[in-house]
């Protein structure tokens, strides 16, 4: 309840008047206000915190107000250990030579200087070793000659008479030499007779060459047999 609502009820059913003419609740209320006044008073000049001061001890309140201590620094980190002195060792001394005394001489033994032996005989190189031996050769073909009665053409030679021969009048036969393989066909040619001409016996051969004869079979022959046939071609002028 405020205080002067207490003091307007108070004065409601106040008691009559004290002998110095004021009543005891209007005592009372003067009181109060009193001292909420003189609590003001003090608390503007300071008088409450030298009270509060003098009811707290000072180190009461310095333990309150005193900041965190800082933490304690980490250890100081450990020395190194120390170096290890390396002795340097001495080289051992070297080895002297003992030399040994030389034998005196007896009296009567005889003097005179001994020859070395000879030197031993000199090692001889080793021989070389022989070179391999070449592979045997393969056999020569067998060569058989027949004749134009033996076989047949399947293609007859067809020479070109050459057109200088002509006009020069050259003319006459060429034997040629004509080396057939089983099936029949020429491997080689070569001029067994000539005609005088070189003209005319090339033209020959590669008549020859050019031909094939009938596949020939001859008893004791084999594939690498070689036939043999002498095949003549004759260049004539025409009259």
């Amino acid at each position: 309840m405020p205080v002067l609502e207490w003091l307007i009820v108070s004065d409601r059913f106040a008691p009559p008047p004290s002998v110095f003419g004021v009543s005891r609740n209007a005592a009372i209320a003067g009181g109060v206000i009193l001292f909420h006044a003189a609590a003001l008073w003090a608390l503007q000049s300071g008088l409450l915190r030298r009270a509060a001061e003098v009811v707290i001890p000072v180190e009461i309140i310095s333990e309150l107000i005193e900041p965190p201590k800082p933490a304690p620094p980490p250890p100081p980190p450990p020395p190194p250990p120390p170096e290890k002195k390396v002795v340097k060792s001495h080289p051992p001394p070297r080895p002297q030579a003992i030399r040994e005394p030389k034998p005196t001489p007896a009296p009567n033994a005889p003097t005179g200087t001994v020859e070395p032996p000879p030197p031993p005989a000199p090692i001889p190189p080793p021989a070389p070793e022989p070179p391999p031996s070449p592979p045997p050769a393969p056999p020569a073909p067998k060569l058989v000659e027949i004749s134009e009665g033996q076989t047949q053409y399947i293609r007859e030679p067809r020479p070109v008479f050459p057109s200088m021969s002509k006009r020069l009048g050259e003319s006459g036969t060429v034997i040629v030499a004509v080396y057939f393989n089983s099936a029949g066909i020429p491997k080689r040619a070569e001029i067994f007779k000539s005609s005088g001409y070189d003209r005319l016996d090339q033209a020959a051969r590669d008549a020859v060459m050019a031909s094939q004869v009938t596949p020939i079979r001859q008893p004791g022959a084999n594939e690498a047999t070689v036939y043999l046939l002498k095949a003549p071609i004759t260049f004539k002028l025409s009259q």
